[in-house]
């Protein structure tokens, strides 16, 4: 299924991206006729009175006949036309998105690595199971996230000490998905009784924040 553009009225035409529009027109009629039934929906919502999952539900029973949701979808159409139209002209947006779908990605594969018995397929029948294998996959993956991050604040601080200070483009380098130094098979022995270190985590020592952009240029400029 491909993306949809939407146009605002039928007589709208575009010179350069018009072919992507096709005949999709938007339904003003619809979303105006349901407006006051959108905005109670979002605001029982923002407080609380009615949760997402549930409402969902309900929408998508008999969709076709449901004009509610038809409101919602012709009000999605808008919005999704105007997101990905904005994508396409912001080079920095779409910056913005491939480096949080990186994040994402290295964390689906971070838990990937930790749930390694059996393939990482999910073999459990009864939904408890299901949800506690997520659940404690999520634990181990934060605790992997958390031991990484505190290893990695230590030996920034110790280089500080030895007078070198990271920049903020090599601290954006580094990772908490870091997996290598993880020994993931063999025995694991827990000492209950041990206390664990309070968690220091901060840097010790200044960052230089970069220059404006306006700032750079003109340093190169001159």
């Amino acid at each position: 299924m491909g993306l949809k553009f939407y146009r605002p009225s039928s007589d709208v035409v575009y010179q350069h991206i018009d072919s992507l529009f096709h005949d999709n027109i938007v339904d003003w009629d619809l979303i105006q006729t349901h407006w006051q039934d959108l905005l109670r929906v979002a605001i029982s919502i923002q407080e609380g009175k009615v949760l997402p999952s549930m409402l969902l539900r309900k929408l998508t029973t008999y969709s076709r006949k449901n004009r509610l949701y038809q409101a919602f979808h012709a009000l999605g159409c808008v919005e999704r036309t105007v997101f990905l139209l904005t994508v396409i002209s912001d080079v920095k947006l779409r910056e913005v998105i491939h480096r949080a779908t990186n994040k994402v990605e290295q964390y689906n594969a971070l838990e990937d690595w930790v749930r390694f018995a059996g393939g990482g397929t999910m073999y459990a029948h009864a939904f408890e199971e299901q949800e506690k294998l997520v659940k404690y996959t999520g634990l181990l993956t934060n605790c992997i996230i958390l031991d990484n991050t505190l290893e990695i604040s230590a030996a920034l601080n110790a280089l500080a000490r030895e007078g070198y200070r990271p920049s903020i483009d090599e601290l954006a380098a580094l990772s908490p998905y870091q997996t290598r130094h993880i020994k993931r098979f063999g025995n694991y022995e827990i000492d209950f009784s041990a206390v664990p270190a309070l968690i220091a985590d901060d840097l010790t020592f200044q960052l230089e924040l970069p220059a404006p952009p306006e700032v750079i240029e003109a340093v190169q400029e001159n």
